[in-house]
């Protein structure tokens, strides 16, 4: 039977002691805990049977919990736009632009093209389908879902312009047809 390491020594530990690939882990960055690790250092995780759900945080993306501490279950829209409002007033490096994997890129900025069609696709969804209670089983549900969550995969956006937004835009008329046609 293995003797529970702490979370401290443990993130030591599989970033390779002291001098290792990664050094010293923090445990927490920004008040968050820190998930970051090399390929190496997630492989060792998992490798110690850190692979369970029960085991692993919830994950949040940066500056979420703000919002949420300022809002409750159904306080609408408006007051979600006040709230960003005040919190982007407040500090300068709160947004809700999306983000990426590498934090330097907007998601949003720059691909209308891609992103209202996205958008559009979406809300289709949200009208036709979910506001009317449409049984998840529902054979037309499944596949205009399917059809929605296909158009909106990151790699439309992440690659850049060109062939690949065009296949994101095509994707989101596609599934706007779908809906239209089957709702």
């Amino acid at each position: 039977m293995t003797r529970a390491v702490p979370g401290r020594e443990r993130r030591r530990r599989l970033a390779g002691g002291e001098k290792g690939i990664m050094g010293e882990l923090p445990e927490y960055v920004d008040g968050l805990p820190n998930l970051c690790g090399s390929e190496q250092t997630i492989e060792a995780a998992i490798a110690t049977g850190r692979d369970q759900p029960a085991d692993l945080p919830v994950i949040r993306p940066l500056f979420q919990q703000r919002i949420w501490l300022q809002m409750t279950p159904g306080d609408g829209p408006d007051r979600l736009a006040d709230v960003i409002e005040r919190l982007r007033r407040e500090d300068s490096r709160f947004h809700v632009d999306g983000g990426s994997w590498t934090n330097d890129l907007s998601w949003v900025r720059g691909y209308d093209q891609v992103l209202i069609p996205m958008e559009q696709a979406s809300s289709l969804f949200h009208e036709r389908v979910l506001a009317r209670g449409i049984p998840s089983d529902d054979a037309r549900y499944r596949k205009a879902l399917f059809h929605l969550l296909a158009a909106e995969t990151s790699c439309y956006r992440y690659w850049g312009e060109g062939i690949w937004t065009d296949y994101g835009t095509e994707l989101s008329r596609r599934t706007a047809d779908i809906i239209t046609h089957a709702f």
